[in-house]
């Protein structure tokens, strides 16, 4: 009986002992290649480019894309960064979750729990 005791105990710190204390990565990672295009909410629009540089106007400002605020952008796993190039080459980066990318929806938020939600055109 002191033998069986003793050796569930084992299996049990065995498997305790063998668990994870690391947590798994939640992130879904998305496949870059669909961001690019131009997108659009309401008055704003986004256009990612191949070469991970893009651009945002704001038709509702009176900004049409030729006048567009340049940046460059990058997505690594769920997180969306836009580095926004503004005069005298200062920048500003961005940085988003990314919740849906498809070929024709792009959802992300900021950081304040925002969510913002694009079309492709």
């Amino acid at each position: 009986m002191k033998n069986r005791l003793l050796l569930l105990v084992s299996v049990v710190l065995l498997a305790f002992l063998a668990t994870s204390c690391q947590k798994e990565d939640p992130a879904i990672s998305f496949d870059e290649n669909l961001i690019i295009g131009k997108w659009k909410t309401g008055t704003l629009f986004e256009r990612y480019d191949a070469d991970k540089t893009g651009a945002t106007w704001d038709t509702g400002d009176d900004v049409t894309e030729a006048e567009a605020q340049p940046f460059t952008w990058s997505i690594v796993k769920d997180e969306l960064e836009q580095i926004h190039i503004m005069q005298n080459n200062v920048t500003i980066p961005k940085v988003y979750t990314v919740t849906v990318l498809t070929a024709t929806k792009l959802e992300y938020k900021d950081n304040y729990g925002k969510l913002y939600s694009f079309t492709k055109q």
